[in-house]
C-alpha cells in the first residue's frame, strides 16, 4: 500500500515511517505535519491508506478527516498516543469517516507497538482490497429453527455498520426508548480493544441501557447490545449469543453478514435489519438473507453515508426493503417497533 502520514510530532511521524519501511508491502508516500496539509497531500497524491493523528495544528484529526473523506476520499487509520484518553475525539473521527483506531508504536512501546501497527496495516490492506469486490460466505450448517424465544423478547433489531457507524447508530437510537420487549444487537466494525471503549461511549449518547455482550450472553430486551470481539457474533438455535472465529478468512471482523444470516436462520420473531453506512460489502448478503426470511429490512442511503459501501451492496442485492437517508431511520425505527421518545 501506498501510505501517508499526518503527525506533528517528528518523533511520532519516524517511528510509523521506520515500521513501514521495515515491511516490503508498503511504502510511506508523504508525511504531513498539519492537518491542513493532510488534505492537501490527499488531493494532491492520493495515498492508499492515510495514518491520522488527533491532535495537530490547523487542522485537527477530526476534521482534517471529514475534508478528505469529502475530497479526496480514501481509507483513514487514527494512530495516535493512547486512543482510550481521547474517546470522544476517536468516535468523532470514526463518525467523519476513519476506519479504526490503534496506538502510535513508539509510545505503546515499539516491538508491541510496531506489531499492533503492522497487524492493522493488514487489516486495511484486506479491507482496501475487497471493497470493491463480493465476498464469499461458506455455507453454515443449516440447523432446523425453533419456535422458542428468548423470554422477554419479541423483537429484534439488528443494526450493522463499519465506517461513520458509531455516529450514525447513535443518531439512529438517540432519545429512543425502545419497548420492554426488544433488543438491539449492534455489530460495529471495531477492533476489540476498543469495543468497551465504544459501549461506553455509545451508553453517553443514549437513554437505553447498553451492554458489551460476552460469549453465552442471552437476548436482553429493553437494551442496547454491542459486539465486541474480533471474531464474529453469532446467534444460535437455542437464541444464545457467541463469538466464533469461523469463517477465519473474511476481511471483516465481526462480520455483519455472519450474524444478519444467524438471524434469518434462527429468530422466528419480528426482526428489522438495518445496515448503515461502512466500506466494502459486508452485511448486503446477511440482509438479503433476513429479507427473504420475510424480515424488514432498511439500507442507509448514499446521500448521508459516510462511505457508501455496505448499503450499495445491499442495493445492488435488492436486499433492502427501504433506502432511507439517516435522520428518517430512527423515527421509523419508533413508528414501527413503538416505544417512547
Amino acid at each position: 500500500m501506498r501510505i501517508g502520514i499526518a503527525n506533528d510530532v517528528p518523533m511520532a511521524a519516524e517511528a510509523l515511517r521506520r515500521v513501514i519501511a521495515a515491511t516490503r508491502h508498503h511504502q510511506v508516500l508523504w508525511i504531513a505535519r498539519t492537518g491542513l496539509e493532510a488534505v492537501r497531500m490527499c488531493a494532491e497524491n492520493r495515498p492508499d491508506l492515510v495514518l491520522m493523528d488527533l491532535n495537530m495544528p490547523e487542522l485537527d484529526g477530526v476534521e482534517a478527516t471529514r475534508r478528505i473523506m469529502e475530497e479526496s476520499p480514501c481509507a483513514i487509520l487514527i494512530v495516535t498516543g493512547r486512543p482510550q484518553d481521547s474517546v470522544n475525539q476517536v468516535f468523532r473521527a470514526l463518525g467523519a469517516g476513519a476506519l479504526d483506531v490503534t496506538a502510535t508504536p513508539m509510545l505503546a512501546g515499539q516491538a508491541e507497538g510496531g506489531g499492533q501497527l503492522l497487524a492493522k496495516l493488514r487489516t486495511m490492506e484486506k479491507l482496501i482490497r475487497h471493497s470493491g469486490g463480493s465476498q464469499a460466505m461458506s455455507p453454515r450448517a443449516q440447523l432446523p429453527p425453533v419456535e422458542r424465544r428468548d423470554a422477554g423478547v419479541q423483537t429484534l433489531v439488528a443494526i450493522g455498520a463499519s465506517t461513520g457507524g458509531p455516529v450514525a447508530i447513535a443518531r439512529t437510537l438517540a432519545g429512543w426508548h425502545a419497548p420492554p420487549d426488544c433488543v438491539i444487537v449492534v455489530v460495529q466494525h471495531i477492533d476489540e480493544n476498543f469495543a468497551d471503549h465504544f459501549a461506553k461511549w455509545l451508553a453517553e449518547q443514549l437513554v437505553m441501557p447498553v451492554r458489551a455482550i460476552e460469549h453465552g450472553d442471552m437476548l436482553m430486551p429493553g437494551t442496547v447490545m454491542i459486539a465486541k470481539s474480533n471474531d464474529h457474533l453469532v446467534l444460535d438455535e437455542k437464541l444464545q449469543l457467541g463469538y466464533d472465529a469461523v469463517p477465519r478468512e473474511y476481511a471483516y471482523r465481526p462480520s455483519v453478514d455472519v450474524f444478519f444470516r444467524c438471524v434469518a436462520q434462527h429468530w422466528r420473531g419480528d426482526a428489522i435489519g438495518i445496515l448503515l453506512t461502512g466500506m466494502g460489502r459486508d452485511g448486503g448478503e446477511g440482509l438479503l438473507a433476513m429479507r427473504q426470511a420475510g424480515k424488514t429490512t432498511v439500507a442507509q442511503d448514499q446521500a448521508t453515508s459516510a462511505v457508501y459501501g455496505m448499503p450499495r451492496a445491499a442495493a445492488e442485492l435488492d436486499a433492502a426493503q427501504l433506502i432511507l437517508p439517516l435522520p428518517k431511520i430512527g423515527p421509523f425505527l419508533r413508528s414501527t417497533v413503538g416505544g417512547k421518545s
